[in-house]
C-alpha cells in the first residue's frame, strides 16, 4: 500500500509539473546570468600572459592560478549542492556573484603572487556557490520541459566561456583594467537577487520532491529501460568513462591555458591576437558541447563517444606541425569534436546508474572541473622542464585513449513502459 501510495505521489507530481507553465523570463534571466558568470571566469585564463608578464611568473606557477580555481569549484561545488539540497539558499546565487566580485577587484589590485592564487580561489568559489542553485532555478521554471531548461541554462554558460577572452582582447590592456568586469558581476547581483525572491516565493507553491523507490518503480515498469549489468561491469565501465574524462580534459587544459602562450612563442603573436585564436577556440569549444547531445540521442551515446575522442586524435597529432593559418582551423576543429563528448559520457554514465542521477552529475562535473585545474598544473610544470612546443607533441596522444571505448557495453535505448494490467 505503502509503495501505490509512493507511486501515485511521484504520478501527481510529474504532472503538476508537466501542467506548471515554463517562467521564460525566469530560464531567459538564469541562462544570462550564467553568461556573466562564466564570461568572468573566463577571463583569467585569458589574462594568464599578462600576469605572467607582469609578475615575472614560470608556466608551473601559471598552472597553479589554474589550478587554484578549478579546484576551488570543482571541490566545492558538490558540497554547496549537497548542502542546498537540504536547505535550499534562493539569495545564494546573489552570494556567489559577490564573492566573484571579490575575486575580480583581488585580480586587479593584487600586488603580489599570493594575492593572486587568492583572487582565483574567490572566483572558484564564487563559481561553486552558484551553479547547483541555478541549476535548481531552471528546473524550477522550467514547467516540466527539463531538458529544454537545462540546455538554455548551459548554452548561457558556454557562450559567456568564449565570450570571456573576446572581451578580454578588446579591454584588458593592463592589470587594472580587470577592475572594469566587476560592473558585470554587479549586474548579475541586481538580477541574481530578484531570482532569488522568485524562488523563494515559488518553493511555497511547488511541492516538495518525492523520491521514489528506484527497484519497485522498475517492477512496476515505470523505471528507465536499458540493458541490465552487473555491479561489477557499472564499476568497469564507470572506470572507463572517467579515463575518457581524463583524455578530453587534460587534452582541453593544454589548449585553454597555455594555448596563447603557444602561439605567441611558435609564430610570435601579441597578447591580443593569441586572445583572439583562444576565443575562436572557446567558440567551437561551445558549439561542440550543445551539439553532442541530441546527436547522442539519435545516434547513441557511444558512437558519440567514439567519434569525440578517438575521431579526433589525426588533428590533434597534425596541430603542433601546422602553420598559423592550419593551427587556427585545427583548433576549432578539435574545440568541436572533443568538446561534444562531455554531453554523451555524461549522459551514457546517467543511464549507468538511473537511480543515481545527482550523484553520477556530481561527480562527473567534479571531475572535469578538477582534472582541468590538474592538467594545467602538471603541463606547466612541463612546460617549464622542457619547452610549450613539446607540451603539445605529448598531448597530441592523449586522444588514443578513447580506443577504450571498446570496452563499453551497449545500452538500450531508452524508453518508458506502462504497467502491464492484469488480464479481466
Amino acid at each position: 500500500m505503502a509503495s501505490g501510495t509512493n507511486l501515485d505521489a511521484v504520478q501527481a507530481q510529474a504532472r503538476a509539473e508537466a501542467a506548471a507553465k515554463t517562467v521564460f523570463p525566469i530560464l531567459l534571466s538564469i541562462s544570462f546570468c550564467h553568461l556573466l558568470n562564466d564570461t568572468v571566469q573566463s577571463l583569467v585564463p585569458a589574462i594568464y600572459p599578462l600576469l605572467k608578464a607582469g609578475f615575472h611568473l614560470n608556466y608551473g606557477q601559471v598552472g597553479r592560478i589554474a589550478l587554484t580555481l578549478q579546484l576551488t569549484a570543482s571541490l566545492l561545488q558538490p558540497v554547496v549542492g549537497l548542502y542546498t539540497d537540504r536547505r535550499p539558499q534562493p539569495y545564494s546565487l546573489a552570494v556567489g556573484m559577490g564573492i566573484t566580485m571579490i575575486g575580480l577587484l583581488a585580480f586587479a589590485m593584487a600586488p603580489t603572487y599570493v594575492s593572486i592564487l587568492a583572487a582565483a580561489a574567490f572566483v572558484g568559489i564564487g563559481s561553486a556557490v552558484f551553479h547547483p542553485e541555478a541549476s535548481r532555478v531552471a528546473r524550477m521554471a522550467s514547467g516540466g520541459q527539463h531538458g529544454t531548461a537545462q540546455s538554455l541554462f548551459q548554452v548561457g554558460g558556454n557562450a559567456g566561456s568564449a565570450i570571456g577572452p573576446l572581451l578580454a582582447f578588446l579591454f584588458i590592456k593592463g592589470q587594472a583594467n580587470i577592475a572594469w568586469f566587476s560592473f558585470l558581476a554587479l549586474l548579475g547581483i541586481v538580477l541574481l537577487a530578484n531570482i532569488g525572491a522568485w524562488f523563494r516565493n515559488s518553493r511555497s507553491h511547488h511541492p516538495k520532491p518525492v523520491v521514489a523507490d528506484p527497484e519497485h518503480l522498475a517492477s512496476l515498469g515505470l523505471a528507465h529501460s536499458h540493458v541490465v549489468l552487473s555491479t561489477k561491469q557499472i564499476g568497469w565501465s564507470l572506470a572507463v568513462l572517467v579515463a575518457l574524462m581524463f583524455s578530453k580534459f587534460f587534452y582541453l587544459a593544454s589548449l585553454m591555458s597555455y594555448y596563447t602562450f603557444y602561439l605567441m612563442n611558435k609564430f610570435h603573436l601579441s597578447i591580443q591576437n593569441a586572445q583572439l585564436h583562444l576565443f575562436l577556440f572557446l567558440g567551437a569549444v561551445a558549439a561542440g558541447t550543445f551539439i553532442g547531445g541530441p546527436v547522442g540521442d539519435k545516434l547513441g551515446r557511444k558512437l558519440v563517444i567514439w567519434c569525440s575522442i578517438l575521431g579526433v586524435l589525426p588533428f590533434t597529432l597534425v596541430l603542433p606541425y601546422a602553420n598559423l593559418f592550419w593551427t587556427s582551423i585545427l583548433s576549432v576543429i578539435i574545440g568541436l569534436i572533443l568538446a561534444s563528448a562531455f554531453s554523451a559520457i555524461l549522459v551514457y554514465a546517467q543511464e549507468l546508474m538511473p537511480g543515481r542521477i545527482g550523484a553520477v552529475s556530481g561527480l562527473f562535473f567534479g571531475f572535469a572541473f578538477g582534472m582541468g585545474g590538474v592538467g594545467a598544473a602538471i603541463l606547466g610544470k612541463l612546460a617549464d622542464l622542457t619547452s610549450i612546443d613539446f607540451v603539445y607533441h605529448v598531448c597530441a596522444y592523449l586522444p588514443a585513449i578513447g580506443i577504450l571505448t571498446a570496452f563499453l557495453p551497449d545500452l538500450g535505448p531508452a524508453k518508458v513502459h506502462q504497467p502491464k494490467t492484469a488480464p479481466a
